[in-house]
């Protein structure tokens, strides 16, 4: 016969714990690993920084993949605390649905102009 101590609680709002601290962080050091490659490419180059040096830079299949991924990471990182901040203080349900809703919307299409921007080069 078996016995059930208590029923499994299910942690709603903003308080996502351990999974949203840890994503916050990885994402936040992978964009900071990501500036320092940048800020040394762009020093280590001779010369004044015109249009060709900027787009030599970005323009190894690597260094587009890396982008990406450095992309898809701030997403991520920015929709954690926009939504952390959103549940926290916002607290008419309909205003913060319609808050969450545009910045998806918004970040979704920050997300396709670089990617644009980044395969043009």
């Amino acid at each position: 016969m078996a016995v059930n101590y208590g029923s499994k609680r299910s942690v709603v709002g903003a308080h996502y714990g351990l999974r949203d601290w840890l994503a916050q962080r990885v994402t936040a050091v992978l964009m900071a690993l990501f500036t320092l490659l940048v800020l040394g490419q762009v020093i280590l180059t001779k010369g004044p920084i015109g249009y060709e040096q900027w787009a030599g830079i970005f323009a190894a299949q690597w260094m587009k993949a890396l982008t990406f991924a450095v992309i898809v990471a701030m997403l991520y990182h920015v929709w954690v605390g926009v939504r952390d901040i959103f549940m926290d203080y916002i607290k008419p349900l309909a205003v913060r649905l319609s808050l969450q809703v545009f910045s998806i919307v918004w970040l979704v299409a920050c997300a396709g102009w670089a990617i644009q921007v980044l395969w043009r080069l």
